[in-house]
């Protein structure tokens, strides 16, 4: 008896060292090439704002009346940013145009967006947009969407080596200390962040300002951002990106938030919070679709079309916090593509921002 089991056993044990060690998961996902922002494409993108810049209707002026003298036209309501639809589209078109001037200076038309630049961020447009400003009741105006845009536009500015970016600086620059002083003001009496994924969104608005205090060594504002970040954040875990997109998104809720904290939280702090936050962005298999646009010529539907560019380039940043986790890149790109080739069709509806958000995205693969 006892035999038989000495047999038994060594079988087993025999069998059992034969089988072979388990292989670690890993992913075979190729690494795609990063998209390039090419001298054709930036041709491409500057004719989208350039075509729109000082074309003055449509428009959606967005406001709220206090009495008959608001009843003007949106060039003279708003001399400086009138075109491409709407006020934060026409600052965002011209932070495409700086953008891509500073990038290749013999743009085809770099001369006639030279011009258009000078013609509508004058010192006399200026002055009137911040007049727009203290109307009363427009306290809020373009609260924190148009806001950042500015930051963007007036930080864009600054990192700009040419006589022109200094003469803009200057003049935009009562504005931008406006846009300044009311985030410093509004900020500390926002009690809960704004969660969505369009304009009022609060971690976009925050994100985009924090570079321009970081730009500008501005410590106020830096301060102000990253504790307003952390209050509202700091202990935020497992957001649903399965629940996103709605509808109408044109930002990501919880890629906004990860790439806002990312740039106010030292890198092993933003690892720990992010893998609480996102974990399941850790693993090299994860899949995000990309939004789907079901009727471009549908204002609100073509949003999906900035939502993939703007998802790209959080998942761009992180990635670059993150080197551990360069599988998001390829999520990334693969968004870029899908919306890319889609924003020069003539469709108004998409054309007269999306190209500032294209840009924004191709230059986070640098």
């Amino acid at each position: 008896m006892i035999q038989k089991v000495q047999i038994l056993v060594a079988t087993l044990l025999l069998v059992i060292s034969c089988k072979e060690e388990p292989k670690p998961i890993t992913t075979t996902a190729q690494t795609l090439a990063l998209p390039e922002l090419s001298f054709k494409e930036a041709n491409r993108l500057a004719n989208l704002p350039l075509e729109c810049l000082q074309v003055e209707y449509p428009n959606k002026l967005n406001q709220s009346l206090s009495d008959a003298t608001h009843l003007q036209a949106p060039k003279t309501l708003h001399p400086a940013f009138y075109g491409c639809y709407d006020w934060h589209s026409s600052v965002h078109g011209h932070w495409s145009l700086v953008s891509l001037l500073k990038q290749f200076p013999s743009l085809h038309q770099a001369n006639i967006i030279r011009e258009k630049l000078i013609s509508n961020i004058s010192e006399a447009n200026i002055a009137a947009e911040i007049a727009y400003f203290k109307m009363e009741g427009n306290s809020s105006y373009e609260r924190t969407y148009g806001w950042a845009w500015i930051l963007k536009l007036a930080e864009e500015l600054h990192t700009w080596n040419d006589p022109l970016a200094r003469d803009l600086e200057k003049n935009l620059q009562p504005l931008t200390h406006l846009i300044i002083d009311s985030y410093t003001e509004f900020l500390p009496k926002l009690n809960y962040p704004i969660r969505v994924g369009e304009h009022t969104n609060t971690a976009f608005g925050l994100s985009l300002a924090y570079d321009y205090a970081n730009t500008m060594d501005n410590e106020v504002l830096k301060k102000t951002i990253k504790e307003t970040a952390i209050r509202f954040y700091a202990d935020d875990s497992e957001c649903p990106l399965n629940w996103e997109p709605s509808g109408f998104d044109f930002l990501s809720p919880c890629l906004e938030e990860a790439n806002l904290m990312r740039k106010v939280y030292a890198e092993d702090e933003f690892k720990i919070w992010f893998d609480t936050f996102l974990p399941e962005l850790t693993d090299p298999e994860f899949e995000l679709e990309p939004g789907l646009v079901s009727d471009r010529t549908d204002g609100k539907l073509v949003h999906l079309d900035g939502l993939n560019f703007s998802r790209a380039w959080c998942l761009y940043g992180i990635s670059e916090s993150l080197p551990e986790y360069a599988h998001l890149k390829n999520i990334a790109t693969k968004h870029i593509e899908h919306s890319l080739p889609t924003i020069v069709d003539g469709n108004y509806s998409g054309t007269h921002w999306l190209g500032s958000f294209a840009l924004y995205a191709l230059n986070h693969t640098k």
